[in-house]
């Protein structure tokens, strides 16, 4: 199976490295030097990591036959794929492969049927679950502990304690307005 692990940035100096924004929690293992990883698009790969360092807190790559800033910037926006065996799970019980969120059924805490994940979306700051629901919409769900308390490989559902307002905005609290001050 194929998983993004990276999507490469602006060219960094003048001898072809690049910027990458990581879409792994193992990017030591997934983008270490020597890995071979296929492209979208597919016509620029596959690219071979010759080097990786950190530079103030971003990590840089360079590819092999990636020379100058002109192949560098080529590049841009270009994702990394790493194929990973489908049984393969995260050392971190906490942590998920997107293939084993997609399609769990979402719950929340006293059972009520919220939807299916569709789609997580990888954001700067924190994940979301994209979940479809019965009657077609979608809702947002923020990944983390205090929104997803569980997720449940075996029964293949998420369990959810949303704040008030996230499932139905008739129900969220105004914690404060202008009118106010």
């Amino acid at each position: 199976m194929q998983l993004v692990v990276a999507r490469i940035g602006r060219a960094h100096g003048i001898k072809g490295e690049v910027t990458v924004e990581v879409r792994t929690d193992e990017p030591e293992l997934r983008l270490g030097p020597g890995a071979v990883l296929a492209t979208d698009p597919s016509s620029v790969g596959p690219l071979t990591i010759a080097i990786g360092r950190v530079h103030s807190g971003r990590l840089l790559l360079r590819f092999e036959g990636v020379a100058d800033r002109t192949a560098a910037e080529a590049l841009r926006n270009t994702l990394l794929i790493a194929e990973v065996d489908p049984e393969e799970v995260p050392e971190d019980p906490e942590e998920f492969y997107d293939h084993q969120l997609i399609d769990l059924d979402v719950v929340t805490r006293d059972g009520t049927a919220v939807g299916r994940i569709s789609e997580v979306s990888h954001l700067p700051y924190q994940d979301l679950l994209i979940v479809q629901r019965p009657d077609g919409s979608e809702v947002m769900i923020p990944f983390v502990a205090e929104i997803v308390p569980e997720i449940d490989l075996e029964e293949q559902r998420a369990v959810i304690d949303p704040p008030p307002g996230l499932l139905d905005e008739s129900q969220a609290e105004i914690a404060s307005s202008r009118e106010d001050s």
